[in-house]
């Protein structure tokens, strides 16, 4: 018989009854130290004392009221997101998926919009992840996400990830805009160059073409600023944000410049969920943690002695781990052929830390930006445990 619940996902015999900081305790009482982050998006930590009150606060108030109105919560939250960022506008959504669905209809409106409605194909490319919706499973252009749901949305092409003259050679009559994320995270945390962005950036502007970025998982400081692309010192005409932007509530975001989000009209989108109070006090209360001084600077300080840490594990498991990568407090363990990041993924967890398996054989650290450096260095150290223990003669002999 098939589970009431759904079995959509391949999920780990472990339930969570309580979290605190970035801990949390199995209903059978184990603890575990938390560097998966619900997929980087309890962004500040469980239980946070702000943000529980927040949305405990507005729950008595009002929870959902409609679109059809005003929301000052709404109205609040979007001001504070464009004066910390590039956008003049922002539009509330669910999640990540929608956010993308949203920023792709908003590339092909300013194209449609400006004289040109031939250009709705948006660039895309390889090891990429937007999404599960119809739309942005073509975007993300994997087979595997693809397969038994019928023809792909057309209007994506994908080209090899960093690569400028494979990008410049894409751009036909067709082309729309460009869609990148500065790291893609399922696909392996792979961070483009600061060079790359820059580049891209140039093109659009020398084509006429929308920049937009996917930050829904590098985003709202998890690559020590708020968003991953101001490491480059460039501004994209459209973005996406989700995960940690409510801590963990469900909350997403298109944020954009006036020039595209000006033909975004009442009827052109919408969302029945987005943006509504509870979301969005959710919402306010993360980014009072975020924005305060001096917190960004700690997730600086704190990711680079976690990556000290990581980069040793390298040099003293050269069987295991071959590289750290990716960008401040998203980054990964890409492992040596000889061990898979699913087993070494559980057995992370057999030392009481949890982590998150990407693509290209990489083992993902998105922890809540609130750690400490003792809580970088417990980490390390039961990483190192787990790594002597997939360690190849060692896995052998465990297996016999």
């Amino acid at each position: 018989m098939i589970p009431a619940l759904m079995p959509t996902y391949n999920r780990a015999d472990l339930a969570f009854e309580r979290g605190e900081g970035a801990r949390l305790w199995t209903v059978d009482g184990r603890r575990f130290l938390d560097f998966g982050a619900g997929i980087a998006t309890s962004s500040i930590g469980h239980a946070n004392p702000h943000l529980t009150k927040a949305i405990a606060d507005q729950a008595g108030r009002v929870m959902h009221v409609s679109n059809l109105y005003r929301i000052p919560e709404a109205e609040k939250l979007a001001a504070r997101h464009v004066a910390a960022s590039f956008a003049d506008s922002v539009f509330f959504g669910n999640s990540g998926a929608e956010a993308n669905e949203g920023m792709i209809k908003a590339v092909r409106k300013y194209q449609a919009e400006t004289g040109n409605p031939e250009r709705y194909e948006i660039i895309c490319f390889e090891g990429a992840f937007h999404g599960r919706t119809l739309a942005t499973l073509a975007a993300t252009g994997n087979e595997k996400y693809l397969a038994g749901f019928g023809p792909p949305v057309e209007g994506f092409q994908h080209v090899p990830f960093d690569n400028m003259n494979a990008l410049r050679s894409a751009i036909g009559k067709k082309t729309a805009g460009i869609m990148i994320e500065p790291v893609q995270g399922e696909g392996g945390v792979r961070p483009c160059s600061d060079r790359f962005l820059q580049e891209i950036r140039a093109v659009c502007d020398e084509y006429g073409l929308i920049m937009a970025l996917d930050e829904v998982q590098s985003g709202m400081g998890r690559t020590g600023k708020l968003w991953a692309h101001e490491w480059a010192g460039i501004e994209p005409d459209v973005m996406s944000a989700a995960k940690g932007i409510a801590g963990g509530f469900p909350l997403g975001a298109v944020l954009a410049k006036e020039k595209v989000a000006q033909y975004l009209k009442p009827g052109t989108h919408g969302s029945t969920y987005g943006g509504n109070p509870l979301a969005c006090a959710a919402g306010n209360a993360v980014l009072d943690v975020v924005l305060a001084p001096g917190f960004l600077d700690g997730v600086q300080r704190v990711s680079a002695h976690l990556w000290r840490g990581l980069e040793g594990l390298v040099a003293k498991h050269p069987s295991v781990v071959e590289a750290v990568r990716g960008r401040g407090l998203l980054c990964g363990l890409k492992l040596t052929p000889a061990v898979s990041n699913g087993d070494m993924q559980a057995a992370a967890v057999t030392e009481g830390l949890l982590t998150v398996a990407a693509g290209m054989n990489v083992l993902r650290l998105a922890p809540p930006l609130i750690i400490t450096e003792a809580d970088a260095d417990e980490a390390v150290e039961l990483l190192d445990r787990a790594c002597r223990r997939m360690t190849p003669s060692n896995a052998k002999v465990a297996a016999k």
